[in-house]
């Protein structure tokens, strides 16, 4: 071993002979050996690719290497050691007692701990590995210059277990690495709560489920949802609701075992991952957070407050094999859990029928959407006809999916889910285009158009509509748009809004189902509508049920009061298309006059 303590560990590298010595001299446990020296490249790096000088490169990115004998305390540094740690003499530092006088003194517990006080067990071979970032000052505590390092490398014991020697690589950390740190953990973590965000929270649970499938150990993972959040941000505002996650996210936190994972999964939503853990240590781990987070006053900056959890949890693989599972059936768990109560845990329970359910609605959503990028939307037509006379005078639209063999199926089959899933707003323009098509095809007739409730509030559809009419109003002055009478009253002024500019276009704007929820005549007269179809379900009995009759008659009635035409659905046979007209009902709609039939057969379709 060379006796200075400032020397090249790393000699420059060469020949085939030169690599072997020194860097198995640097990585190999055992004594300090002597490492030759070497003298330093000359040669332009520019210029000869096949020159490698380890000192000149650890230099250029501020980084010297050491060994150290913790026993005599003794430490050999690399001869560039001066250069980048900036030390007034290597002899201040070639002593561990002397190097520590330049950690700044809160730092020297971190650096201890990091290094020897992990607990790890003896590698003799490959030793424990340390990494550990702390404040060095090169001209001793009583200077004010300072520079943060970041010192990593491996120790190996004695035959007793205790650390005996030393080697690492010790980095100048500047300002760029930690703009880089900053970044490198907003990608990773929620900023709100400082914990992992989404994209990262997905990435951990896939290695869990790869872990699990591997080793047959089961984990768990549950979502955990903040039950009283929507009220804060109501009452508070959105910043005191912001307080309540951060600390719900802390409080969590807390109560995770080691080497577990929490994340933030949506605005309220935590996801926890929980490693080795059966079903009956997820439910005592969902208490345990749920009590934590139940016990703990908030202090916000408007008042004390507290929050309650619900969680939904499920058991991994042996419930659900992939990521999607994982998350979809805690989701369902967390959503029985919410229906249930507040402060309420439930676990995933396989449910066949809704398994079969849900492969159901994959299976009409990829229907639907190939339908709609096949062209394979249809619409057939049904009409309203006139009460006094039985002449057609609205054609309704109704829609239709051409399936690949030609076979159409009804709108009934496929709507409901369609609308679940979010595929109405596409159905519904699909069905506009075909409408203002027929309308342009046929002069003389007029249709009405049935339009879901998202529709009602979509900007692109309305527009949609002035782009494929362009204004001419000799098209929608023939076009009546029917809105269910529960999508009118979920948001009455958007509603209200929504007939204006209809009307403003010239079109006719009808409520349909009406009867069925809640709407008064009042908010009849808001929405300024032309036209109320009565539901069905007041209209198919009424020969045989007196309440409808009172019914039907005061709605006529009233509806005639407003000035509204009212249309009534499901006639079925003369007796009732009889009572209806003697009733004043304007319009007429159903088998009675005629089944739903295909645009090719206008002008050659009877009614009754």
């Amino acid at each position: 071993m060379t006796t200075g303590t400032q020397r090249p560990i790393g000699a420059r590298l060469g020949t085939p002979a030169d690599v072997a010595g020194p860097l198995d001299g640097f990585y190999a446990p055992g004594g300090a050996q002597s490492v030759p020296v070497a003298p330093r490249s000359t040669i332009d790096p520019l210029t000869e690719s096949n020159s490698l000088d380890l000192i000149g490169i650890l230099s250029a990115i501020e980084e010297t290497a050491y060994i150290w004998d913790i026993v005599s305390d003794r430490i050999d540094w690399e001869s560039n050691a001066l250069q980048v740690l900036a030390v007034p003499a290597i002899d201040q530092i070639s002593m561990g007692a002397g190097f520590q006088l330049h950690i700044a003194a809160e730092h020297l517990s971190r650096r201890t701990f990091a290094m020897f006080g992990q607990g790890a067990a003896v590698d003799a071979q490959r030793g424990i590995p340390y990494r550990v970032q702390y404040q060095f000052m090169p001209l001793g505590r009583r200077s004010n210059k300072s520079v943060w390092i970041e010192d990593h490398g491996r120790w190996w014991s004695d035959q007793q277990g205790r650390p005996a020697r030393a080697r690492g690589v010790i980095r100048i950390i500047n300002e760029r690495y930690w703009e880089e740190q900053r970044l490198l953990y907003r990608n990773d973590h929620d900023e709100l709560t400082g914990q992992l965000n989404r994209i990262r929270l997905n990435e951990a649970l896939g290695a869990v489920l790869v872990r699990a499938e591997r080793t047959q150990q089961p984990s768990a993972f549950l979502i955990a949802a903040v039950n009283n959040l929507a009220v804060i941000n109501e009452s508070f505002g959105f910043d005191v609701g912001d307080e309540v996650i951060s600390a719900t996210a802390r409080v969590i936190k807390e109560k995770l075992r080691g080497g577990d994972t929490v994340g933030r999964y949506s605005s309220n939503k935590f996801g926890i991952i929980l490693n080795e853990c059966g079903p009956g240590a997820m439910r005592i781990a969902a208490e345990r957070f749920m009590k934590a987070v139940r016990d703990t006053s908030i202090r916000s900056s408007a008042c004390q407050l507290s929050a309650t959890l619900s969680i939904g949890g499920v058991v991994i693989p042996e419930q659900a094999g992939t990521i999607h599972q994982v998350v979809g059936h805690a989701l369902q768990a967390l959503d029985k859990a919410k229906y249930k109560r507040f402060d309420c845990f439930m676990a995933y329970e396989p449910s066949p029928l809704r398994e079969t359910a849900r492969q159901r609605n994959i299976s009409i959503a990829d229907d639907v959407i190939s339908a709609l990028d096949d062209n394979r939307m249809r619409l057939v037509l049904q009409p309203m006809v006139r009460a006094h006379d039985h002449t057609p005078a609205i054609f309704e639209c109704l829609l239709r999916m051409e399936q690949p063999d030609g076979n159409l199926v009804s709108a009934g089959d496929f709507i409901a889910v369609a609308e679940q899933l979010g595929l109405s707003r596409l159905i519904d323009r699909r069905t506009l285009e075909l409408a203002i098509g027929l309308l342009r095809a046929n002069p003389s007739i007029n249709l009405s158009l049935n339009i879901s409730s998202l529709t009602s509030s979509d900007h692109q559809w309305m527009v949609a509509l002035h782009r494929l009419t362009g204004g001419d109003r000799r098209l929608t002055e023939r076009l009546t748009i029917e809105i269910t009478e529960t999508a009118a009253i979920h948001d009455l002024d958007q509603s209200i809004a929504f007939v204006d500019l209809l009307k403003e276009l010239g079109c006719r704007v009808a409520i349909d189902d009406f009867g069925a929820g809640y709407t008064s005549f009042r908010n009849l007269k808001l929405l300024n509508v032309d036209m109320v179809k009565i539901d069905g379900a007041f209209v198919k009995d009424i020969c045989r049920d007196t309440s409808d009759q009172v019914f039907i008659k005061t709605m006529v009635e009233l509806a005639a009061s407003f000035g509204l035409e009212t249309v009534a659905e499901w006639v079925g046979d003369a007796e009732t298309a009889d009572l209806l007209t003697k009733a004043g009902i304007t319009y007429l709609q159903g088998f009675h006059f005629g089944m739903p039939f295909e645009v090719s057969a206008l002008g050659t379709t009877s009614y009754g």
